[in-house]
């Protein structure tokens, strides 16, 4: 039989879907399954997008130009100007989704070998980015002993080789919810300059800060113009997950022309998704209001609750609307698996996603879960009640 490519062997599993087959089945029993593994917001998406796939009298289908058309990417930097980010339309390439915004930038900086730090737990499809790009994580762990801050930044120069490339972080965070501060970010800068590296941030939950503070993006950082490389998307911005589309933001002319080289060799972003996208650029500032009022309720409910379950401990969230649970069990794989095969309560199960993935050193999270708190309150108050009875059976 012919070989499969080692690159192809080493591709992760995603901690997100890899128990996909399991809920299928579930629901196949008739067991009704909350989602709280997967970041799919239950917010309705602005009727603006919508009403422009729609509402027009497209005859051809055609494609777009390789770095996604001009008029999105003129209101995008529209956008991002309104934020004070002075960003210009030709610094912008419109990706299918954040996810072609990475793999287009592992591929314009870093050759197979190179090295990426990034600080830990994180998005678990990062590993996958790097594997299909031949690259290595380095990672620096935070710990949720003190909420998943950023690990002194002594820490990240001791990882820093003749191999290192960049430093990634995702800020607001997935899984943690964690925000980086101003003095965080100024601390990164001061590395990549000092370092001549690159600087990535994704930034796709940007809009959802709680508590009262702000996000810092490093488009603030004019000093940061040949290291500063951000990717965004609108999947959780205006809950359009299935649009895919995203898009990689830089002012340094070399990573800009040769991300577009890439971008052509897959042609083009899709058409239908580019249109609503630019339609949402419209969506009022209420609708973000009502949103992260919304969130905010579902983060401090799902914080009580998880706290009050006896050998729980859980990290606060100040952005995004995920939260990572350590519970007291040993294999938190087996644990979701069992929740879906042999648990429920009255027709009824929870899905949470094993937070292994999200780390790249072995061993670490194998105790820990990542929770999406993305459905209404009421049924995130019954997950989590199922998820508390769950442990005490799993434990009997």
């Amino acid at each position: 039989m012919p070989k499969i490519s080692a690159k192809g062997q080493a591709m992760p599993e995603s901690p997100i879907r890899k128990l996909v087959p399991y809920a299928e089945a579930a629901k196949k029993r008739g067991t009704h399954v909350y989602h709280l593994n997967i970041g799919q917001p239950d917010i309705k998406t602005p009727q603006v997008a919508l009403d422009a796939i729609r509402n027009n009298d497209i005859e051809i289908l055609a494609y777009s130009h390789s770095e996604g058309s001009e008029s999105y990417r003129t209101k995008l930097a529209e956008y991002y100007n309104a934020r004070g980010l002075n960003v210009q339309p030709q610094e912008i390439i419109i990706t299918t989704g954040g996810s072609e915004a990475l793999m287009f930038t592992m591929g314009s900086i870093c050759d197979t070998g190179d090295e990426v730090i990034i600080p830990e737990p994180f998005y678990a499809n990062y590993n996958g980015f790097a594997t299909a790009s031949g690259v290595n994580v380095v990672p620096v762990v935070s710990k949720i002993e003190n909420n998943f801050a950023l690990p002194p930044i002594e820490e990240f120069e001791k990882l820093i080789s003749p191999k290192t490339k960049a430093i990634l972080i995702c800020n607001p965070g997935n899984p943690t919810g964690y925000l980086y501060s101003r003095e965080e970010i100024e601390k990164l800068a001061a590395i990549v300059k000092k370092h001549d590296l690159f600087l990535i941030a994704d930034e796709v939950y940007r809009e959802f800060t709680y508590d009262g503070k702000d996000h810092v993006s490093i488009l603030e950082r004019e000093d940061l113009n040949d290291h500063a490389i951000v990717v965004d998307s609108v999947s959780k911005r205006y809950s359009m997950c299935g649009a895919r589309i995203g898009c990689m933001i830089s002012r340094n002319r070399q990573v800009k022309a040769t991300a577009l080289k890439f971008a052509q060799a897959r042609l083009s972003p899709p058409t239908f998704a580019q249109l609503a996208s630019e339609a949402a650029l419209e969506t009022p500032q209420s609708y973000f209001d009502e949103v992260i009022s919304e969130y905010v309720e579902r983060r401090d409910l799902v914080i009580k609750e998880l706290s009050a379950i006896e050998g729980v401990k859980v990290a606060k969230p100040q952005g995004a609307f995920y939260c990572i649970a350590e519970l007291p069990i040993e294999d938190a794989d087996k644990f979701a698996q069992w929740l879906l095969e042999d648990f429920q309560v009255d027709g009824e199960t929870v899905m949470v996603a094993p937070a292994a993935g999200f780390y790249s050193t072995p061993g670490i999270g194998k105790n820990q879960v990542r929770i999406a708190y993305v459905l209404k309150k009421e049924n995130l108050l019954k997950a989590v009640s199922i998820l508390k009875e769950g442990l005490k059976a799993y434990h009997g």
